[in-house]
């Protein structure tokens, strides 16, 4: 539970802290302005972690940004939000039909019970009737670039450090090369872990 908490009090951002309580199946988040947000966390709740905490994160900025709570609006703001997310987010994203490139748009699946003040959790459940794949997103593991022994990484975990940053690595061949490119930009894009390296 512990492990899962980690990534959601990051992934929900810093207004959220563990001023929570676990009531059966739930557990109870409380924002900075005293509203508590209901988030399932018993059976699935790892498989439905992506779309919860992504969700999640939308409705507490529509409520913080007092965005009118219609389904028009919401949809207009789940494709500015999904225009800025990536990895496994930006897959959820395609999914429900809020990307340019999805092949199905149920994107009114999010959109209408939202605006109901319908809780995540709930239509996480519905959209992954709609979409089994929905279910199968979970997020991969964080990488703690302040102490990560980057030449013990994959290539492929060290191309997905720079597909969150959403950068690439041109003409890379080699697994020296992407360390490279990751010292190159974790200034930019990671400067505490930077800062605490004695290797850039």
């Amino acid at each position: 539970m512990d492990a899962a908490w980690d990534h959601i009090s990051f992934s929900l951002g810093s207004n959220f802290n563990r001023s929570s309580l676990v009531i059966s199946d739930t557990l109870l988040l409380k924002s900075a302005h005293g509203e508590s947000q209901r988030i399932m966390y018993g059976v699935g709740f790892l498989s439905a972690l992506v779309c919860v905490t992504f969700l999640g994160r939308f409705y507490q900025s529509l409520k913080d940004n007092n965005v009118e709570f219609t389904p028009s609006s919401i949809e207009k703001e789940l494709l500015k939000s999904c225009k800025e997310a990536k990895g496994k987010e930006n897959r959820l994203c395609y999914y429900v039909g809020a990307t340019s490139d999805a092949a199905t748009k149920i994107i009114n699946e999010v959109s209408k019970p939202m605006s109901h003040h319908i809780p995540v959790e709930k239509i996480c459940e519905k959209l992954k009737k709609k979409d089994s794949q929905i279910c199968e997103l979970k997020y991969d593991k964080q990488i703690d670039l302040s102490t990560a022994d980057l030449r013990k990484l994959r290539v492929k975990e060290l191309r997905r450090i720079l597909d969150d940053w959403g950068e690439v690595c041109k003409g890379c061949a080699e697994k020296s090369d992407f360390i490279r490119r990751i010292h190159e930009l974790m200034p930019k894009y990671a400067p505490r872990a930077a800062g605490a390296r004695t290797d850039l």
